[in-house]
């Protein structure tokens, strides 16, 4: 069967590297993906090509709309009777399009998935979303969503309750992530961390995620023990404001903007905490990467779905208590010595993609009409 995805932006961000945990362990003699993308650069396209994918790019909505429903149109009217199903991968519904399109020219399985729980964009978009969510039973056949959370900001409680609705979760390939004493050796080096208190921090410079908080904490641990660092791996809109707001703490020399990173699975490896701060969550993939790979993880309670939670290494605190509170849990991680965690909890839950891409796999070739 073949399958159209959208969700892949320029960004190898979260929801990207889900999608492509799926596609690296899909079985491609079964199942095979395509990819309507609207960026003119497209995260991972050399793999997906490697991995038989075609990728289709059409312009951005926001962008140029007449050229944009004159594509979208074209591209479906050109496909009819190419695909089994249709993944759209989002975070609001305030673009249902794809999915219409693709219920126009008859794909019979089309499948909605929420990465997020809360509204992250304009008060315009924020409005389409609730009218969406009450009409896409219309569109949609399939409901999918990462955590409970996720699928309440986008599901009404009659889609909730029904057969159609499945948590997908963000799985990985726990094997990539797993503790290894000599890659930390390595990586310190490389890093110049080997000296150092090191804590991380790997998302989008937004809002969302909530760097600003944790500089605020930063520049409290630091005092407090002056070998720390804080870094920071990912790119995004917030960046100018994060990198002054460093100056203006005082702390610039001691905070690092990696960027966007290929070897997350090494620089996990060299941490010796990870602090996750975020407002709101669908369901952070990083966090549970960083579980993956044994580190201590402080995150923002009642922000982040409680089921990340798999390990003793793990340590909710409310973003309420402030930044005082903040710093002073991350300090108790000073001197702990990083060792190998027991993962079966990881596996257990869901998270673990080889347990994961069966129920995946069986939802995509499920026949809906």
């Amino acid at each position: 069967m073949r399958v159209l995805v959208f969700g892949i932006t320029d960004n190898p961000g979260g929801v990207e590297a889900v999608i492509m945990n799926y596609y690296r362990h899909v079985d491609n003699k079964r199942i095979q993906f395509d990819f309507l993308c609207n960026t003119k650069i497209v995260a991972y396209e050399d793999e997906i090509r490697e991995l038989g994918g075609n990728i289709y790019r059409i312009p951005m909505r926001s962008k140029n709309m007449t050229a944009y429903k004159t594509q979208l149109r074209h591209f479906f009217d050109s496909h009819i009777g190419v695909y089994d199903a249709i993944w759209v991968n989002v975070c609001s519904l305030a673009n249902i399009d794809y999915l219409k399109e693709a219920r126009r020219i008859g794909i019979p399985t089309r499948i909605i998935h929420s990465h997020n729980s809360r509204n992250m964009d304009s008060w315009v978009r924020g409005i389409l979303h609730r009218l969406n969510k009450q009409r896409i039973k219309k569109y949609a056949t399939q409901f999918w969503a990462c955590s409970q959370e996720a699928g309440k900001w986008f599901f009404p409680n009659s889609i909730l309750k029904g057969k159609d609705y499945h948590i997908i979760h963000n799985a990985i390939d726990i094997r990539k992530y797993e503790f290894n004493l000599k890659i930390r050796d390595r990586v310190r080096e490389q890093q110049n961390w080997s000296k150092k208190f090191v804590i991380g921090n790997i998302g989008r410079l937004h809002f969302q995620k909530n760097q600003s908080f944790l500089l605020e904490a930063f520049s409290k641990v630091i005092k407090v023990h002056p070998q720390s660092i804080l870094v920071l791996v990912g790119d995004g809109e917030d960046k100018n404001e994060l990198q002054k707001k460093a100056s203006t703490l005082g702390i610039s020399d001691s905070v690092f903007f990696l960027g966007l990173r290929s070897d997350i699975p090494a620089l996990l490896q060299g941490f010796d905490v990870f602090v996750f701060p975020s407002v709101f969550e669908g369901l952070p993939l990083a966090v549970i990467e960083a579980e993956a790979a044994s580190l201590p993880v402080i995150a923002s309670q009642g922000a982040i779905p409680p089921e990340v939670n798999m390990s003793d290494n793990f340590s909710f605190l409310p973003l309420e208590s402030g930044s005082d509170v903040w710093a002073k849990k991350i300090l108790e991680f000073i001197n702990s010595a990083r060792i190998k965690q027991d993962l079966s909890g990881i596996i257990e839950s869901g998270f673990d993609i080889e347990s994961e891409i069966n129920k995946l796999s069986t939802l995509l070739e499920m026949k809906n009409e």
